[in-house]
């Protein structure tokens, strides 16, 4: 059916009140109201639903809409019912409703009162529902969230599958719109072919999103306290924070609270009336931020969301996509800052190893392409839309400049001879190996299936071993974003040359390399040790000297070495956040109440003059307040010690390793709290041996385990001086 533009544009005055279509939705609209079978790609916040409800309202007959969700069917039925005088416009189908509710729908379908009618897909496997949609006039079948469809997709629906077969039961010649809001380009065509669409008309939106800025930091063990930094920073802006565990939901919500954040948790296990009051409190800006599961969000449409944080990095390119996407709706600023450790990638992949082996391997290489994009030096969005088959051009892109590594840009080197090596390499091996491989090919390390191919025999084989398996990680990324190589998805991540990357081999121009962030991990006290440190994070190496040189004149003034006063990574804490109050000092890392008044004073004196000197403004004053679950633990070890209680018994009573269990001792005692383990340590050390260690301390620069067991030519096990050593501070500094 043919309709007039001018048509076209009442309509949408008429039911949805707006004067001009956005983006595709007309062409895609058209397209369907001519029984063209339609697949629409269109980023979220795009108007997809749109593209699917005014037609159906247009038509005579009910539109029958796919969803996975049930929530999100709830939400559009309200609103289709908002914008009609007839609460029958749109029904939803699905295991929810009692056998009264089911007759009404049918009732309401019968007599041409409803024109949407949303359906899990497991209510069409139904035969009773089967039967009686065959029986009634069906204007068309929307499938939304198609990316379902196929297991290449983030968020595999295997019930999906079947559709195809469904529709050709409810009738025949029924025109059929997919819509999808992330898909790749082998995602794209698996639905056009399980959908048995093939001939349909697509319309693909651009994914990008100027108006959001990408950022990646490192996650340390203060990731809490930078997170509520930053949402202070933005005071009264709406947010949304992502983790990936229900329990990690509950205790960032509770921790934001108790520092004075208006925040509350959302996640599945949830109960129902729970959850939709807490979406109602954010919509009605009750509360500023949600601490959310990826359960929150489907089909929220809150325009003004200002920042979206990942606290955990999501499994998926699609899910961070996704995820990000519901910051900034209006066109106003969005912060999208994710926080990275490579410790949560392996547990992610822990988690996917009890999986069949194609779903692990898909999901591989899905947890892969987010590790690239974390470490990746090039512009975010260029690799973004990169991965969603996008081209952009950082100069004339519209948000070109709208990213850390953008702002902020590492240095570049020439890099054309690598390439070079990298492209012949691939081309030498018949083009047979993952990126992982190949790397390991270049640097020269074989494994089984290096050796099975014979590729350890060959020529090339660790020809580019003078630079790390980090440096070619990097270049074969960028490569890959070049165009001159691709993945093939078919075989799980194969690397294919493209046909400019064998015109560059022989014809080699400029290739400019940016140096990859380094993400190093973490040392057990949550200091970064990384050259990735995010702007401002880098601790002030004047200031360092200064502490370092008062704390060796205090100590000299006290007779004790320079760490019982306090510790590196306590002086670096200081160059960092510079406390000029006894309450800011006791906050430092590894300083507590005690310590703080013991020798804090001249610290807090020094760090206030030159705060002054300097013009320094200072991070927020940030006192991060613990919702308490440590400080249980701490007074009961102080309590169990006080009873001299063994210590092994102490730690397998709260359910702890020896090794966890000094290291609460250690933090204890380093914040300044003495503990008196005597009766345990004259169990394990006689008087000479302890005479010893006391000594090697006091005369020690420095508290080094490591070290001590050098010197002692490991007369002493690591445990042994440990405990010593809680037995030293205790006693010397405290």
């Amino acid at each position: 059916m043919s309709i007039a533009k001018s048509d076209l544009h009442a309509a949408l005055k008429k039911y949805f009140g707006f004067g001009k279509f956005k983006g595709l939705q007309e062409g895609v609209i058209e397209s369907l109201l001519s029984g063209i079978n339609t697949f629409v790609i269109m980023p979220t916040g795009g108007g997809k639903s749109l593209c699917y409800q005014l037609p159906a309202l247009m038509q005579e007959g009910t539109a029958i809409v796919v969803s996975p969700l049930i929530a999100l069917m709830k939400n559009q039925v309200d609103a289709i019912r908002g914008i009609s005088n007839e609460e029958g416009v749109a029904h939803v189908l699905n295991s929810s409703l009692n056998k009264t509710e089911i007759k009404r729908v049918k009732e309401d379908i019968v007599n041409g009162i409803t024109k949407l009618l949303y359906v899990a897909p497991e209510s069409l496997t139904k035969e009773e529902n089967v039967e009686f949609l065959r029986s009634v006039k069906v204007s068309f079948m929307a499938i939304d969230e198609a990316h379902c469809i196929s297991e290449w997709g983030h968020d595999f629906r295997p019930e999906y599958r079947n559709l195809r077969h469904i529709i050709g039961r409810i009738g025949d010649n029924i025109p059929i719109i997919g819509l999808t809001a992330t898909a790749t380009p082998k995602v794209q065509e698996d639905i056009i072919k399980n959908l048995g669409i093939s001939g349909a008309k697509t319309f693909k939106a651009s994914f990008n999103r100027p108006n959001l800025y990408y950022e990646v930091r490192p996650k340390t063990k203060n990731v809490d306290a930078d997170i509520i930094r930053f949402i202070k920073q933005n005071q009264g802006k709406s947010g949304i924070v992502y983790c990936l565990s229900r329990k990690r939901v509950e205790e960032l919500a509770q921790v934001l609270q108790v520092n004075g954040v208006k925040a509350v948790p959302y996640h599945a296990g949830l109960d129902a009336k729970t959850r939709s009051k807490h979406q109602d409190q954010f919509l009605m800006e009750d509360v500023d931020v949600v601490v959310a599961t990826i359960a929150f969000g489907m089909g929220i449409d809150k325009p003004d969301v200002r920042f979206v944080i990942h606290h955990d990095i999501p499994k998926s390119i699609e899910s961070y996509y996704q995820e990000t996407g519901r910051a900034g709706r209006d066109g106003g600023e969005g912060h999208c800052l994710a926080y990275y450790a490579y410790k949560d990638i392996e547990k992610l992949e822990k988690f996917m190893s009890g999986k069949p082996v194609a779903e692990q391997e898909i999901g591989q290489a899905l947890l892969q392409e987010v590790v690239a994009f974390a470490e990746t030096s090039i512009s975010r969005r260029k690799f973004i839309l990169h991965y969603f088959g996008e081209e952009f051009d950082n100069e004339t892109g519209d948000g070109g400049d709208m990213d850390d590594n953008v702002r902020y840009p590492k240095k570049k080197r020439e890099a054309q001879g690598d390439v070079k090596l990298l492209l012949e390499t691939i081309d030498a091996t018949n083009e047979k190996y993952k990126s992982k491989d190949l790397v390991h090919v270049i640097t020269g390390k074989d494994n089984a299936l290096i050796n099975s191919h014979k590729t350890n025999e060959q020529a090339f084989f660790g020809k580019g071993q003078d630079k790390d398996k980090k440096y070619w990680m990097a270049l074969l990324r960028q490569v890959l974003v070049s165009g001159m190589l691709k993945k093939d998805i078919e075989t799980y991540g194969v690397i294919k040359l493209m046909d400019s990357g064998r015109d560059f081999i022989k014809n080699p121009e400029s290739f400019m390399m940016t140096e990859d962030h380094i993400f190093d991990g973490e040392q057990a006290d949550g200091t970064i040790i990384t050259a990735a440190k995010t702007e401002g994070a880098v601790a002030d190496a004047l200031l360092m000297n200064l502490l370092k040189d008062l704390r060796k004149k205090n100590a000299k003034k006290l007779g004790v070495p320079p760490f019982v006063i306090f510790q590196d990574p306590s002086l670096e804490d200081m160059a960092l956040k510079y406390p000029i109050t006894m309450t800011e000092l006791s906050n430092v890392h590894g300083v507590g109440d005690g310590k703080a008044k013991k020798y804090g004073k001249d610290f807090i004196e020094l760090i206030e003059q030159y705060v002054e000197e300097h013009d320094i403004i200072r991070p927020d004053d940030l006192v991060v307040k613990s919702t308490g679950s440590n400080s249980a633990n701490k007074l009961y070890i102080i309590q169990n010690i006080d009873r001299k209680l063994p210590l092994d018994d102490i730690a397998s009573s709260k359910g702890m390793s020896m090794e966890d269990f000094i290291k609460e001792m250690e933090a204890i005692v380093y914040s300044g709290t003495k503990l008196n383990i005597n009766y345990w340590i004259d169990d394990i050390l006689d008087e000479d041996q302890q005479e010893e260690i006391h000594d090697y301390f006091m005369e020690s620069k420095t508290d080094s385990i490591d070290t001590a067991i050098k010197e002692f030519d490991e007369d002493y096990e690591d445990e042994e001086l440990r405990l010593y050593r809680i037995k030293f501070i205790s006693e010397v500094a405290n």
